[in-house]
C-alpha cells in the first residue's frame, strides 16, 4: 500500500479524489500499486483511516465537502491535530492541492523525514529558497501542476536539465485568463470590455485583480527560475499589474465600473505593438541574469505571437533547442486536467517508491 495525505478539497482537490478512486484499479493491474488515502484534510479538520480510508469514506467527504460544508461535520472527523501528526511510519505521498501559505516548513519536515510530496500549490515553492532546497532536493517532491496545470512543463525542463542541457531562456505565457485578453484586444475590444466579458464568463478570479497583477504569473516564472538553479530569494520576481495602483483598494464593483482608467496606458501599447507588426502579450521571460513579468511586444513569428485565447504556451531555447525552440502548449487551467497532472505525479512518486 502507498499510503496517501492529500491536504485541500477544492474544486481541484476532489477531481483528483474521484480521479484516483476511478484509477486505482487500472493502477494496481498495470504497476502492482495500491495507492489509498491515509488521511483527507481541509482547512477545518482531517478525516483518518485505519490504517486506510476506504472509498466508500473518501466519497462521503467529497459529498460533505460539495454540499458546502467541512470536514469536521463528520463523526470522528480530528479537528485537534496538525496533518503532520497523522503521517504513518511507511513512507507516504503528502499531496497539497491547496491554496493556502504557511505549508513549506511542515512539507519540508515531513520530506526530512523521508516521505515525499506532490505540489498543485504553487506557494510552498515560493518562499524562501531554503526552504524550496528542502523540499526539492534529491527530487523528493514533485510539481507539474504548478506551472501549466497538466501540461508537461516542469518534467521536461528537468529532464533537458539532468540530461546535460542549459536553460539559455524560457518566454512563457503563464496565464490563461490574460491570454485571452490579449486575444480580445486583438480582436479589437477595448480592454474595460475585454475585463469586464471575461469576468461575466468566469474566466477571471471573483476579484479580477488577482489575475490583473500578474502575481500567479510571477510565482510560477519563480518556480521556473529556481528549477533552472537560479537561487532566487522570494520577493526577486515582480510583475507588472494592468491597473493602476489607486484602484488596488476599491470594491470589487466598483473597479470594474473604473476600469476606463486603466485602458489609455494599455490601448497605447497595444498601438505601439501593431505599428511595429508585434503582438502584446503577457510573457514570463526567464534567463541566468534576470526574470521578468509583464507586457511584451513580441515579432510577429515569435512562438507567442501565435497564440490565441486561454492556452498557455512554454518557450525553452537551450543549447540543444537553439535554432529552434522547444515549445509546449495547451490549456494551462481547468479542474480536470490541473487534477490529472497531479495524479501523474502521484502515479510516478508511487512507481519510484
Amino acid at each position: 500500500m502507498i499510503p496517501i495525505i492529500q491536504l485541500g478539497l477544492g474544486g481541484v482537490g476532489r477531481a483528483l479524489a474521484r480521479q484516483i478512486l476511478a484509477a486505482a484499479p487500472a493502477i494496481r493491474r498495470r504497476y502492482g500499486i495500491d495507492l489509498r488515502y491515509v488521511a483527507l484534510v481541509d482547512s477545518r479538520g482531517a478525516l483518518a483511516g485505519d490504517p486506510s480510508l476506504s472509498d466508500e469514506q473518501v466519497r462521503q467527504a467529497l459529498a460533505v465537502k460539495e454540499a458546502g460544508s467541512g470536514i469536521d461535520s463528520i463523526n470522528g472527523a480530528i479537528t485537534e491535530r496538525h496533518w503532520i501528526e497523522l503521517l504513518p511510519a511507511a513512507m507516504s505521498i503528502v499531496v497539497d492541492v491547496t491554496a493556502s501559505g504557511g505549508h513549506a516548513a511542515p512539507l519540508a519536515a515531513a520530506v526530512s523525514a523521508g516521505h515525499r510530496v506532490v505540489l498543485a500549490n504553487k506557494r510552498p515553492l515560493c518562499e524562501g529558497y531554503d526552504l524550496f532546497a528542502a523540499l526539492t532536493e534529491r527530487g523528493a517532491t514533485r510539481y507539474e501542476a504548478t506551472v501549466g496545470a497538466g501540461l508537461p512543463v516542469i518534467g521536461v525542463l528537468q529532464s533537458m536539465l539532468d540530461s546535460g542541457d542549459e536553460a539559455l531562456c524560457i518566454e512563457a505565457a503563464l496565464s490563461g485568463t490574460l491570454g485571452f485578453l490579449m486575444s480580445e484586444l486583438e480582436a479589437g475590444r477595448s480592454f474595460a470590455d475585454a475585463v469586464r466579458t471575461a469576468h461575466r464568463l468566469g474566466y477571471t478570479e471573483p476579484d479580477p485583480r488577482d489575475d490583473l497583477s500578474g502575481v500567479d504569473v510571477a510565482r510560477k516564472a519563480l518556480i521556473l527560475a529556481r528549477t533552472c538553479g537560479i537561487q532566487l530569494p522570494a520577493d526577486a520576481v515582480t510583475a507588472e499589474s494592468l491597473f493602476p495602483a489607486h484602484l488596488e483598494t476599491v470594491s470589487v464593483a466598483e473597479f470594474l465600473d473604473r476600469l476606463d482608467e486603466a485602458e489609455e496606458a494599455i490601448m497605447q501599447r497595444l498601438v505601439a505593438a501593431r505599428a511595429a507588426n508585434q503582438r502584446l502579450r503577457y510573457v514570463a521571460r526567464i534567463t541566468a541574469e534576470r526574470v521578468e513579468v509583464g507586457l511584451n511586444a513580441v515579432p510577429a513569428d515569435h512562438p507567442l505571437a501565435g497564440l490565441r485565447g486561454p492556452d498557455n504556451l512554454i518557450s525553452f531555447t537551450t543549447r540543444r533547442y537553439y535554432d529552434r525552440p522547444l515549445v509546449v502548449r495547451g490549456p494551462g487551467a481547468g479542474v480536470e486536467v490541473t487534477a490529472a497532472g497531479v495524479l501523474s505525479d502521484i502515479i510516478a512518486t508511487a512507481r519510484e517508491l
